[in-house]
């Protein structure tokens, strides 16, 4: 397992925020000690280009200047930059995957709520679609893009609805932030769970969103693992348990199709263990 991992990505922020530094800061020291065998890299540098077939320029511009964005999104000094960091780690790791290895991005912020025009929900930038179109144009492979987050990717889809090679699937909480995701389309999926619904349930859902994902036939599945349907979630209402997670790993492993994930929510004190739970079930 290649952990794709910037220091500096913790550097940002509020512990008074649910999207806070402690994140990663108890997540890097778990994995490292529970796994001494793992690679870790820094992020490397990428042409700006691929951020200009995900996002408007407008918006480039937008996370640059100060001013909060929204309640969810505030300005942080170096923000863009932080984003363009995530943006590396997504871009390394899709490499990786297609390379042959195991890849996870271990950074913040996530970006899955970026849509092409607008940042929102903790988002700036939107690093798995970015790393969809460039692989799609660059590699010319087919990507499926599998949101297992309890939010719904809004940015993802707007960004690749449409898009030939690209597909994208989401199973996530509705009613709930931010209130799309209700309806599907050729090459998006979505799949709705109603808060509260019971674990067995919620993962035949997902269970239905990964054999679409299979059916697309994709050379790179990216995922946005999104750690947030735990049951101990502060900021959702499902239930999955830590088992859950290891399952959806399971499922990359046996499908042994070239994999690369990012981390997106997960805001539990749990979050290290639902990690690692997750990346040992995909590695094992």
């Amino acid at each position: 397992m290649i952990l794709f991992h910037d220091p500096s990505c913790v550097g940002y922020g509020s512990h008074m925020r649910p999207e806070q530094p402690a994140r990663i800061a108890r997540t890097v020291p778990h994995l490292k000690a529970a796994h001494p065998a793992w690679e870790w890299r820094t992020p490397g540098n990428f042409d700006e280009a691929a951020l200009l077939r995900a996002h408007a320029p407008a918006l480039l511009k937008r996370i640059e200047e100060p001013g909060n964005i929204d309640e969810d999104t505030p300005y942080f000094p170096g923000i863009a930059q932080f984003a363009r960091r995530s943006v590396a780690a997504a871009l390394d790791g899709a490499a990786a995957a297609l390379a042959g290895q195991r890849a996870f991005a271990l950074m913040r912020p996530p970006g899955h709520h970026c849509t092409r025009n607008q940042a929102m929900g903790f988002c700036y930038l939107n690093q798995i679609a970015v790393a969809a179109l460039d692989a799609q144009a660059n590699r010319g492979v087919r990507v499926a893009v599998w949101d297992f987050d309890a939010h719904h990717g809004n940015g993802t889809e707007d960004i690749l609805e449409g898009k030939p090679g690209t597909f994208f699937a989401s199973v996530h909480q509705s009613p709930g932030y931010p209130g799309t995701g209700t309806r599907s389309t050729v090459n998006c999926r979505n799949f709705p769970v109603k808060p509260h619904t019971p674990r067995e349930l919620h993962l035949a859902e997902l269970a239905r969103s990964w054999e679409a994902v299979q059916s697309f036939k994709p050379d790179l599945v990216l995922v946005s693992a999104g750690f947030d349907a735990f049951a101990d979630d502060p900021i959702t209402e499902m239930t999955l348990a830590l088992d859950d997670f290891a399952e959806l790993g399971r499922w990359l492993r046996q499908s042994g199709l070239p994999a690369a994930a990012i981390l997106e929510g997960g805001y539990s004190e749990q979050l290290p263990q639902l990690i690692d739970a997750f990346l040992s079930a995909w590695e094992n």
